[in-house]
């Protein structure tokens, strides 16, 4: 008789390990081949479509590659250039050295501008922490020269990700650092970089932008939705190997209700299998999904809460189903939109707010979770 795990098979709100990944078979072929050629990549997504995910399944796979080696590092506390430079020196420094001793060597010899502090860390994978002050007036070209310069000594291609990597849009005067980034890392022969992050309008202007430093800079790898056929597998799998069942028509359900969004197929799905003790149920699947708009119910009331009348309208407006329509006149009218103008400003501004996506003169909601929230709450939208 097969063992039965009665850990859960679903998980959600973090990066997916290999026993949690599906498909992206053609996604993590092309990144492999990329990374092994020494081909620059920029992955664009909507949020939580398991951009980190796959290039962590990507580095796993590679990870016993003598030649090869990959760091990853997380942009997402980087405010200024200091910030990025203290957090670039310091991930390559650590993730390409297996000594203190080594790390030291390193920041003294390819950081000549830069002193190095070791720490005791409250980490236990790591316990020192390295930190870098600056002592030079030429450290940025120092840091990003970083890489290329070990690559080179070690006599490996180094592959460097960098995840929310649109904080660098971010900074002020970030048109002027994405030159210094560009200028530098164009150069290297020895090192590849793979970038992406979780506002998909951000990213796409920095990369998609003939006016912009990192235009063209590498391969722009577009993730679509997971097809329903993977789910099914994966969902009805997972269900199995706890001894439970879901039937492919549930599945479908679940996959319709978050519109495909990976990281919420894989929390309702949690929320279905925590519910079920043999077979699943569509009084358990409703309870699901009323326990997922509770969860999600404080962050869209603060959400709501922080817009202007015009914003609320313009939501009002998309709920309405007007995404397609927002610059005929009827629907400026309707929603007291006020001029064309101010509908440009109001849509830039819920972009920045991740509430909506535009794809071409269409707009639409980002979370699909809040237009089931909407339909329940529909009456903060009358202003």
């Amino acid at each position: 008789m097969a063992t039965i795990s009665k850990t859960s098979p679903f998980i959600y709100g973090t990066a997916t390990d290999a026993l949690h990944f599906t498909d992206r078979e053609a996604e993590t072929k092309r990144l492999q081949m990329n990374f092994s050629n020494g081909i620059n990549t920029v992955i664009i997504s909507p949020r939580r479509w398991g951009k980190t995910s796959l290039v962590n399944k990507v580095a796993e796979s590679m990870a016993d590659e003598q030649s090869c080696k990959i760091v990853r590092m997380d942009a997402f506390g980087v405010r200024t250039a200091e910030d990025f430079y203290q957090l670039f020196a310091t991930e390559i420094i650590k993730q390409t050295s297996s000594r203190v001793e080594e790390w030291m060597d390193y920041a003294k010899r390819f950081l000549g501008s830069l002193m190095p502090v070791v720490t005791p860390s409250a980490d236990p994978m790591s316990p020192v922490s390295l930190s870098l002050k600056s002592v030079g007036v030429h450290y940025d070209e120092d840091v990003l020269n970083l890489p290329e310069r070990i690559a080179q000594e070690k006599r490996i291609h180094l592959v460097v990700c960098i995840d929310e990597f649109q904080q660098i849009g971010e900074m002020s005067d970030s048109l002027t650092f994405q030159k210094k980034l560009r200028s530098v890392w164009q150069h290297q022969q020895a090192v590849t970089y793979c970038l992406y992050g979780s506002k998909r309008h951000l990213l796409m202007n920095m990369f998609g932008k003939r006016s912009y430093p990192f235009y063209k800079f590498g391969d722009m790898l577009f993730l679509e939705r997971i097809p329903i056929d993977y789910w099914q597998e994966y969902i009805s799998g997972k269900f199995a190997q706890t001894g439970k069942e879901i039937d492919s028509k549930t599945v479908e359900d679940i996959y319709s209700y978050v519109d495909g969004n990976s990281s919420y197929v894989q929390q309702l799905s949690w929320l279905v299998w925590a519910r079920t003790a043999d077979k699943v149920s569509s009084e358990i699947v409703e309870t699901a999904k009323q326990d997922l708009l509770r969860q999600n119910h404080a962050l869209f009331i603060e959400q709501i809460n922080s817009l202007t009348a015009y914003q609320l309208r313009f939501i009002g407006a998309i709920y309405a189903g007007k995404g397609l329509e927002l610059g005929h006149k009827s629907t400026i009218d309707e929603f007291r939109l006020g001029s064309s103008a101010n509908i440009t400003a109001v849509k830039q501004a819920l972009q920045k707010r991740e509430l909506i996506d535009v794809e071409g003169k269409d707009v639409y909601f980002s979370d699909p979770i809040f237009v089931h929230w909407l339909r329940q709450n529909s009456k903060l939208l009358i202003i």
